[in-house]
């Protein structure tokens, strides 16, 4: 393994290496559309098994897009999915490395929500409309036309793609897939292109991911659902006494986490760290139309971005128990869940923040069964370092502003283990926007991030060179 701060140079290694990208990038955009239209049309949901075949497709579809912009290309078979390996040994063995990571499965899209057919790519001017256009087709294909500018003008550094098709099942065979190519997968950095600006017009790299621990907590206190009339007020109602542990567990009005030592290992985020989360483009106004939200818990600025960025969360996700049919139907149930996650950060241990809830929820209700579902750590990133400071100097030169560095509220499995297991930087170069719909019906792409992606991946190949003797 080579060492993990490599030095990068401070300039190009060879200015005149771009002397023809824009001239290229203008050429690539009907090959692009092509590309991104075979991907689209293959409905490559990978939560649903209906789809199995299609995600076949997906990966023999990818591989062939790989070879043809001059790559070698395996596909690398896992107990689920295949993983999809793209390989240019433009700088030979022990030369640097820069391994670009994509996921290329989708979630499902129900056509009635659609303007458009879901899984055939429309352009619409600018916009390329289809299910999984920007998250994340698009940014992969945006990475490949790069790549393949480098082959033809051999740029000096070896380039990987590693292209999952579990990502949205949360990539539970990518980790056994990483283990397994060990060496083969060595690398000086790591580039994931799936994270969202903040605001279309203000680049944004995100250092940061939250991460996950998703529960449920069930209560039973009988064999049947009963009448309210003949046994109300004296039998238990399941349904409102998790409602009361809920609110023992987070303060409705503010938020806060009320779990005694869940925030006790929490790192308070710099006012630095701080200018450059409000620096993105953050509005609050914009975020709250974006997401359909009528009213906050604050509308400062700062105190908005500090918690969906940089603070732990707990959310109710569902109450399932009793009648939930037209009008109501007075029976006291037998049984009853509560749906939960913790959105947690950098420095917290997520089975431990479950045993803080669990412990917590069954000293005061013992016959509360608390079960865990899943458990992701945070991930933390450098905001400033030679990779880092190369991805911000390729992001001005292709957006032409200089890149605001936040977290993102979200988790991503897959950054996670290549971190704990490739011991490189993980860089998150995303390029979708607020706009284009991630999981939503007319999700969509547009050409100008494509284009200005193609610029910017280009810029920070070339910026990994190795310097001339």
């Amino acid at each position: 393994m080579r060492p993990y701060d490599r030095e990068v140079p401070d300039a190009l290694a060879d200015p005149s290496v771009l002397a023809d990208l824009t001239a290229y990038v203008d050429a690539s955009r009907p090959e692009f559309e092509r590309r991104l239209a075979e991907l689209v049309a293959i409905p490559g949901v990978s939560a649903d098994p209906a789809h199995a075949a299609d995600i076949t497709r997906t990966a023999e579809c990818a591989a062939a897009q790989l070879r043809d912009a001059g790559l070698d290309a395996r596909i690398v078979p896992t107990a689920g999915s295949p993983v999809v390996v793209g390989e240019y040994q433009g700088a030979g063995p022990g030369g640097p490395t820069v391994t670009i990571y994509n996921h290329l499965d989708v979630q499902p899209a129900d056509p009635a929500e659609w303007r458009t057919e879901p899984f055939r790519l429309t352009i619409d001017g600018e916009r390329y409309l289809g299910r999984g256009s920007t998250d994340d087709k698009g940014p992969a294909l945006t990475a490949l036309a790069a790549a393949q500018y480098a082959v033809t003008h051999e740029i000096g550094v070896n380039i990987r793609f590693v292209w999952e098709l579990e990502e949205e099942i949360g990539s539970p065979n990518f980790e056994s897939f990483v283990r397994a190519e060990g060496a083969r997968l060595a690398t000086d950095v790591v580039v994931v292109s799936d994270s969202i600006w903040i605001a279309a017009d203000r680049p944004a790299i995100d250092y940061g991911l939250r991460g996950l621990v998703t529960l449920e907590v069930t209560l039973e206190t009988g064999t049947t659902d009963t009448h309210s009339g003949l046994t109300g007020g004296a039998a238990r109602n399941p349904l409102t006494e998790l409602a009361g542990i809920i609110a023992e567990c987070v303060d409705p009005g503010t938020g806060r986490i009320l779990v005694p030592g869940v925030a006790d290992t929490v790192a308070t985020v710099t006012d630095d760290e701080l200018d450059d989360f409000v620096a993105s483009g953050f509005d609050v106004a914009a975020f709250m139309a974006a997401h359909g939200l009528t009213s906050l818990r604050s509308t400062d600025t700062r105190e908005v971005v500090r918690r969906i960025m940089a603070e732990p969360t707990f959310e109710v996700h569902g109450l399932v128990g009793g009648y939930t049919g037209p009008g109501v139907k007075t029976v006291v149930p037998a049984r009853a869940t509560a749906k939960i996650s913790l959105r947690i950060v950098p420095h917290q241990d997520p089975h431990a923040v479950f045993a803080q809830v669990r412990d917590f929820i069954t000293a005061r209700h013992p016959d509360a069964r608390v079960e865990l579902e899943a458990a992701l750590p945070a991930y933390l990133g450098p905001r400033t370092g030679p990779y880092a400071d190369a991805a911000a100097a390729a992001v001005e030169y292709a957006f032409g502003r200089r890149p605001a560095f936040v977290r993102e509220g979200g988790s991503i499995g897959a950054v996670l283990t290549m971190d704990q297991h490739l011991r490189a930087p993980v860089i998150l170069l995303g390029l979708s926007l607020p706009s284009h719909g991630y999981h939503a019906p007319n999700e969509h792409y547009d050409w100008t991030q494509a284009a200005g992606g193609i610029r910017m991946f280009v810029h920070y190949l070339t910026q990994l060179t190795q310097p001339a003797a």
